[in-house]
């Protein structure tokens, strides 16, 4: 990927990663718009960093990502990525009654919210050169954590999602990146002073030098030994699955 001279639109963009991100790509010369619910933060961000933007945005309300979505391209027509970060990870038990809401919450957040968000832009991005849809999931997606076993669905089912749209995306303009970090020190869990997460600045060095790569999956080291024990062949089975479906 490019790491200049973009028009990068960022769900969850007011903090942890996302903001972290936001600002590594902004001080590169890109024009980046944030996105996120509070508008109060939404401002400072944004103060503190001239000539990025900032977009209210629920993910969680499907009217509101379609109004958004719609405005962002009018607003922006240079728009060429799409970086899908928002996301929430609250403690569960798999081994009882899930809590109704933890649940409708976290699926509507981490995977509707997403796709949505890719659904509303995605026309346009078939129509600029050197786009990108970077979904964010975790090395969770291979290896679950049992006491957020919602939330590492959700990013197995990113995984999954991005996989596909990867393979129908194909003959487009539009790469589909996945970005799947390991335990970082930033608010989700009151992880910000765990020692055993990573740095959080640490983990944006080491994803931003693996963006400058062709790699489909932005791996920092330490997200690989997780991400190996499924099987480092697992996208190429995927492809070659696809293509002998399509074959009939």
């Amino acid at each position: 990927m490019k790491l200049t001279h973009n028009t990068i639109f960022i769900t969850g963009g007011t903090s942890g990663i996302g903001r972290a991100l936001a600002e590594a790509l902004h001080q590169r010369g890109n024009k980046v718009i944030i996105a996120g619910r509070r508008q109060a933060l939404l401002e400072q961000i944004t103060a503190a960093n001239p000539g990025m933007e900032g977009v209210t945005l629920d993910v969680g309300d499907a009217a509101d990502i379609a109004k958004v979505t719609a405005d962002v391209v009018r607003r922006f027509p240079d728009l060429n990525v799409l970086i899908n970060n928002a996301g929430i990870m609250q403690i569960d038990d798999a081994s009882g009654a899930i809590d109704e809401q933890l649940m409708i919450d976290t699926i509507t957040t981490n995977v509707y919210g997403p796709i949505r968000v890719t659904s509303g832009l995605i026309e346009h991005l078939k129509t600029r050169p050197d786009a990108v849809v970077m979904n964010v999931s975790s090395v969770l997606a291979f290896v679950p954590l049992a006491f957020t076993a919602v939330y590492s669905a959700t990013k197995a089912a990113m995984h999954s999602w991005s996989m596909s749209q990867r393979y129908m995306l194909r003959n487009t303009s539009v790469r589909v990146l996945e970005i799947a970090p390991p335990w970082v020190q930033t608010d989700l869990l009151n992880s910000n002073d765990e020692p055993r997460a990573m740095p959080l600045a640490e983990f944006i060095e080491e994803t931003m030098a693996a963006l400058a790569t062709d790699a489909d999956e932005i791996l920092v080291e330490r997200a690989r030994p997780l991400r190996a024990a499924p099987g480092a062949d697992e996208a190429a089975f995927v492809h070659g699955f696809n293509d002998s479906f399509a074959a009939g």
